[in-house]
């Protein structure tokens, strides 16, 4: 059991962090991991935060699924199944501190340009989407990081927020089911993980809620800034966490 002060700060974090992700349709993870390894071991954090994405990305998908652009996302998926063998060959040569790092530094250049106001005119073809899966894909599977490539290629196009928001949240449900298997299968999911799903859960679906209403308030231009400087902000913690460890 937790005492009362680790949980009452558990809660809060998984708030805020299913606040962001209801919000922006991202971000749940890599706020909930870094907040929550500060007081629980990581081996406990991990496996119950993929649980709660999991059910974040259910309880999210159904209010968005008309707007999820189905097109791009299966050529994106396809890529994320070519790309993550690649990055567990990575995983598994490569130190990941160093790729940790790199990753952030190129995200936070690329969002950087974006936030000054890149964007292509068109939602970029088959090519391109597969492209961004397989990086995903390699990312996902040397470090854990697949998602930045994703949101800024859906933000980045003019596809509109609401579209990129429900493809996002489309996207990290199918990566979320497959980590969650492959999580099952090295016994990294038992029955204490189970245990802090159900008393986290309770503190995310509130903090989806709310995200979720913001969100609606929000116009498209003051949106689409505050998810790639979420992005920007997440990418910089990436890499002084990288640096510091």
């Amino acid at each position: 059991m937790l005492n009362s002060w680790i949980l009452a700060y558990s809660v809060i974090a998984v708030l805020i962090a299913g606040f962001v992700r209801g919000y922006g349709g991202f971000g749940f993870s890599m706020i909930a991991v870094v907040s929550l390894t500060l007081v629980l071991p990581p081996a406990e954090v991990v496996p119950v935060i993929l649980l709660l994405e999991v059910a974040a990305s259910a309880w999210l998908l159904p209010g968005v699924w008309r707007q999820v652009h189905w097109r791009s996302l299966g050529w994106l998926s396809l890529g994320v199944v070519l790309g993550t063998p690649a990055g567990v060959y990575l995983l598994a040569n490569v130190p990941a501190r160093p790729m940790r790092a790199a990753i952030a530094v190129v995200v936070l250049a690329l969002a950087m340009v974006l936030i000054k106001g890149l964007s292509f005119q068109r939602i970029p073809g088959p090519r391109a989407a597969a492209f961004t899966g397989v990086v995903s894909g390699v990312l996902n599977g040397g470090a854990a990081v697949g998602g930045p490539p994703a949101i800024l290629f859906y933000f980045s196009s003019p596809g509109g927020v609401a579209l990129g928001r429900a493809s996002l949240i489309a996207f990290f449900l199918g990566t979320d089911i497959l980590a969650g298997i492959v999580s099952a299968t090295q016994g990294l999911i038992h029955g204490r993980t189970f245990h802090l799903f159900a008393l986290f859960l309770p503190p995310l679906i509130v903090g989806l809620v709310f995200g979720g209403r913001s969100f609606k308030k929000t116009d498209e231009g003051l949106f689409r800034r505050r998810v790639l400087l979420l992005l920007i902000i997440l990418s910089a913690a990436s890499l002084t966490r990288a640096i510091w460890d």
